[in-house]
């Protein structure tokens, strides 16, 4: 049995990864407040589109582990590229998720979340979509987006749900418009 039937037991889990999140990332400040940043977007972009509290856990976990293949990736290629993220980040994570009371099922749809977080063509799956949407509005705000950027267009392209759009259009077109 999941342990999505006990209820408070979730956000705990969700604090348990955190926290294997800092330790594995220690002492990279930079990642590890990417990493949580965009674990609070994806949360409250899930609350917005009402999102199960199943497939919102599944989701807070890829978020807070989306981008924990990038030391793998410098060690190995001297790259953070988003492909090298995808094609190395799930292994990790879900070693990472073993022992948190996931069944295999939800360690494999967390994983592909992770492994997916580039690829931006999946339309379909709404988890993904919110993941995509956290991660823009903070790599954005980091500065990860050279001046001249057509925001608008970002948004008209990669934004889907109400809520994403919504956070968008007041925290990044008001101020980079």
């Amino acid at each position: 049995m999941s342990f999505f039937l006990k209820g408070d037991l979730i956000l705990v889990r969700v604090s348990i990864l955190e926290r294997k999140m800092i330790e594995y990332n220690a002492p990279d400040m930079k990642r590890i407040n990417h990493a949580l940043k965009v674990t609070a977007f994806a949360h409250v972009i899930a609350d917005g589109e009402k999102i199960g509290k199943r497939d919102k856990v599944l989701l807070l976990c890829a978020a807070v582990l989306h981008d924990i293949g990038i030391h793998e990736a410098e060690k190995q290629y001297n790259s953070a590229s988003g492909q090298l993220q995808e094609k190395l980040g799930p292994a990790i994570a879900y070693q990472m998720l073993i022992g948190l009371g996931f069944t295999k099922s939800e360690r494999e749809r967390i994983c592909f979340l992770i492994g997916h977080h580039h690829t931006y063509t999946i339309k379909n799956d709404i988890l993904l979509q919110i993941l995509f949407e956290a991660d823009f509005i903070v790599n954005i705000d980091e500065g990860d987006f050279p001046d001249g950027t057509d925001y608008k267009m970002i948004e008209n392209k990669n934004f889907k749900t109400k809520t994403g759009i919504d956070i968008f259009e007041k925290l990044i077109l008001t101020d980079k418009g």
